[in-house]
């Protein structure tokens, strides 16, 4: 029971690593909040987790709906202890084929509600004493591929942030740390090759020959590196981040 007591609110925790997350937060002891877009899966996982999980309706390209989700801990379970910034989408373009829009959209969703969930969360958590502050990154803040530009911009923020917020705010006794997973098999990944691959299987084949290990991540093994940032037991990390990703980036 590393989070008994704790509250926390996940983004993007309908699905794949949000959910996995969630479903451990909760078995550790946490009062969680399941902020996403997905209500009909999001409702539920809510109902799998019990009562220690409430739904919030969250589109994090909204900043309105994040401040929302923060409230709903606080209404719902008297504070906040942890926040997940988890939310995230892809865009398979390279640099020449994507649109401005394309690329706001990339930022808005992946990077710039990231930044807003730490604002949100700073006075919530200094009223409980401090807190911690999880960002989902990516291995593709730390190496290029192609047909990923605005992803990989916006992930490179995500962990430039976390170190610059971990300095703001390690006063308030609020530790803010990053996890950069490598390829996870998640529902967003097999997604992202159906629509974007001429033939999906042999994509994900492909993708599979560039792990050193043999096989994607697991949702459940990127929870477990959140849970550490997100426990105790992280407790003289901060602005760290913790590449999960099976050997990707060492080779």
């Amino acid at each position: 029971m590393r989070l008994a007591g704790k509250v926390a609110v996940i983004t993007g925790a309908a699905n794949g690593i949000g959910a996995a997350t969630a479903r451990l937060f909760a078995a550790e002891g946490a009062k969680v909040i399941l902020a996403d877009r997905d209500r009909a899966t999001g409702e539920a996982l809510a109902r799998e987790i019990g009562v220690a999980a409430r739904f919030q309706l969250c589109n994090v390209a909204h900043g309105a709906e994040i401040e929302a989700a923060i409230s709903a801990a606080e209404r719902h379970f008297g504070g906040l202890d942890i926040l997940v910034n988890n939310a995230a989408i892809q865009n398979v373009k390279p640099v020449s084929e994507t649109s401005e829009a394309e690329w706001a959209e990339i930022i808005a969703v992946n990077l710039t509600s990231v930044f807003l969930g730490i604002k949100c969360a700073i006075e919530p958590m200094k009223r409980r004493g401090g807190g911690a502050i999880v960002n989902t990154s990516s291995t593709f803040a730390l190496v290029g591929s192609p047909g990923y530009a605005a992803y990989h911009a916006a992930k490179g923020g995500v962990s430039s942030l976390t170190r610059a917020s971990a300095i703001d705010l390690i006063r308030h006794n609020i530790r803010v740390n990053a996890v950069c997973p490598g390829t996870t098999d998640t529902p967003g990944l097999r997604r992202g090759v159906e629509a974007t691959a001429d033939d999906p299987a042999a994509a994900m084949a492909g993708y599979l020959k560039l792990q050193p290990m043999g096989r994607f991540g697991r949702a459940e093994e990127i929870a477990a590196a959140i849970l550490f940032l997100a426990s105790g037991e992280s407790s003289f990390v901060v602005g760290a981040n913790l590449v999960a990703d099976g050997g990707y980036t060492v080779v």
